[in-house]
Parts: structure tokens; sequence; C-alpha cells
């Protein structure tokens, strides 16, 4: 399996379906972290819902539109990154993390979603990778300011979850406008 050093002990590296059963015990440890912000966190409740979430991914992967991967931190499951949507055609994708409150502030998110962005425009061509955040979540806010995004708006009340409707602001970062941090693929 592949990894790629994310500094502080950590790695990013693939998120396959056989490995469902962690992600299900890592999920429902930092269920009361994500909840307000991932709609997964509230479908992924035990390993065959875990296994459903992963082989989506992995379908994604096979057609070429999605994938996801963990963030380890000393070999354990600590978040992931994903690309939630990814068009080839179009040029864009959409990038999405999550972390589990232990490993914040080591800059993990961060120096992944550069790789991720690297494989995204550097190998795959895109010319676009976007960022959609609550605007209540001011971690995830900070991690688009410092990968050079730019906020482009907020869509009012586009995201049900939780028996209401939530707004996203909408960050981006075109091609030219990143900094290249590796040339290793994802």
């Amino acid at each position: 399996m592949f990894s790629i050093p994310l500094g502080d002990g950590a790695e990013l590296c693939p998120l396959e379906p056989w490995q469902a059963a962690e992600l299900a015990a890592h999920t429902d440890r930092v269920r009361g972290h994500l909840a307000p912000w991932l709609p997964w966190a509230h479908t992924v409740t035990d390993t065959a819902s875990a296994r459903t979430f992963l082989q989506r991914y992995a379908d994604k992967q096979a057609a070429d539109v999605g994938r996801i991967c963990g963030i380890r931190r000393g070999g354990e499951l600590v978040g992931g990154m994903l690309l939630r949507r990814l068009s080839v055609s179009e040029g864009s994708c959409e990038l999405g993390a999550w972390l589990a409150p232990e490993a914040r502030g080591r800059g993990l998110v961060t120096t992944a979603a550069r790789h991720m962005i690297d494989w995204a425009v550097g190998v795959r061509g895109l010319a676009r990778v976007e960022w959609m955040v609550s605007p209540e979540n001011a971690p995830s806010i900070a991690v688009a300011r410092r990968l050079g995004m730019t906020h482009e708006g907020t869509l009012r009340g586009v995201f049900p979850m939780g028996g209401r409707r939530h707004d996203l602001q909408v960050w981006s970062l075109l091609a030219h406008e990143r900094q290249v941090t590796s040339r290793r693929g994802v």
C-alpha cells in the first residue's frame, strides 16, 4: 500500500472497503465532533454501513469520479480526505476532509489537502478545486484560507441535515493559484 508522509508521524493513504470495521469504530469514537458538519457521520453507524460508504468511494474511484484517503497518525485512523466529486471533463473537483479532535493543530488536513490538490491539478489536469464548508466551521474555513482559496460566496439553505437546512460557503482554488507541494500521486 502506498502512503504519503504528512509530517508529525502521519501519512495519507488509501481507505478501502476492507477497512470498514476500522472506519466504523473511528466514526463511533468521533461522531459528536463530525456530526454537525458531515452527513455520513449520521449514516456510518456500523461495519455494514461503513462498508457501503467506502464501497461507494471505491466505485467512484473506479469510475474516475471521486476517491477517499485516510489520514493515519502512528498507524491509527485519525481523519481523511475525499474528492466528493471529480469531473475531468469539467476540469473541477470538490475536496473535503475530516479530522479527529486529538489530531487537530498539526497541519495534517492542510498538508493532505495540498497533496490532493497537487494530484487533481498536476496529474489529472483539473483547473478548479472547490471546498464547501459551513459558515460555522471555523477550522475548515481556516484550512481553505491556508490553501490560498478564495471565498466565492455562500449558498443559503442549500444543505439539508439534522432536520434543518444549512448554508454552505463555496471556496475555490484555480490551477494557476496553487502552491506545489509534491509530485507524488494520490
